[in-house]
């Protein structure tokens, strides 16, 4: 039994717009946002095994250079999504869940959620539910904003809480250049130092920047580059003030444009071409700002199973 595996690989995502509205009725910020996603990986493998007690049905295990802090229990939204389908679908079998991640932990760049699409994507696969992807989206909804994202993947428009996708008529491919933090930033945090920074000021709905849009539609970088915003920024550099320092090397050494990536810590910075970001990789590692950096592409597939 053990032999029957599912190993669906996700990708991370970059906001290049992320606008926040007012706090709702709910506690959850009205949003709008343009996701990218980015050649940042999770390989997320479901495997069926012969465990017989119902309180230990899912197992996780955690493959990353960093796995300290990740949780391997309840609370992980891998273990969220394989009961939340073993509900939904009346599933009995107990399964192993491997992660071998190389999305950022706590990033902002929804490595969490993704680990989810990649259960969801897996377990349609593993028992052949014959789910739509757009069924498989609202699915990932009631888990976590950024989930049905994770398993659309491309370019999309991000509305509600970020879980209304519409998909953005978008040209071209992006590099990236990812400044990657050891330690992680809380997105309830950064949510909360946001309200605490425009507290008593009059905050209208988000909306979809035209600008940001048309760029986009044109395959023009330069004009990306200059068009991207996220409201976020300001709270992760209020609680992580080195984070301002790091945007200002990246865009000193020639980067088109740079941005906190969601809650942060990553910082996104975006090239002109592949050359351009091997060349903002060598510049940012030797100034010192920060230690680990890496190239990435962008638009990409969402989740997708690779082994079977």
């Amino acid at each position: 039994m053990a032999d029957h595996y599912v190993t669906v690989r996700v990708p991370g995502k970059v906001n290049l717009q992320l606008s926040v509205g007012p706090k709702r009725s709910d506690g959850f910020h009205e949003i709008a946002t343009v996701f990218q996603a980015v050649s940042l990986f999770d390989d997320v493998k479901v495997t069926l095994t012969d465990e017989t007690d119902r309180d230990q049905r899912f197992s996780i295990e955690i493959k990353a250079d960093h796995p300290h802090g990740i949780p391997t229990d309840k609370s992980n939204l891998a273990y969220v999504a394989a009961e939340l389908m073993y509900k939904k679908f009346d599933l009995d079998d107990a399964l192993n869940i491997s992660i071998n991640k190389s999305i950022p932990v706590a990033g902002g760049m929804a490595g969490g959620s993704a680990n989810a699409a990649g259960v969801i994507v897996a377990l349609d696969a593993l028992f052949s539910l014959g789910l739509s992807r757009t069924e498989m989206e609202e699915i990932g909804s009631e888990i976590g904003s950024d989930v049905p994202f994770s398993i659309a993947g491309g370019t999309a428009i991000g509305t509600g809480r970020g879980e209304q996708l519409t998909p953005a008529l978008a040209r071209g491919s992006y590099s990236w250049v990812f400044a990657l933090s050891s330690n992680g930033l809380s997105t309830p945090a950064v949510y909360g130092e946001c309200d605490r920074l425009r507290e008593g000021m009059e905050i209208s709905s988000p909306q979809v920047s035209e600008s940001l849009m048309h760029a986009l539609r044109s395959a023009d970088a330069k004009a990306l580059g200059k068009a991207l915003q996220n409201d976020l920024q300001p709270a992760a550099c209020s609680i992580r003030p080195a984070l301002r320092l790091i945007l200002d090397v990246g865009m000193d050494y020639g980067a088109l444009g740079g941005i906190v990536s969601g809650s942060g810590p990553t910082v996104a910075f975006l090239a002109e071409d592949e050359d351009h970001a091997l060349d903002l990789v060598v510049a940012l590692t030797s100034s010192g700002v920060v230690g680990n950096v890496v190239r990435a592409s962008g638009p990409v597939v969402g989740a997708t199973v690779i082994d079977r």
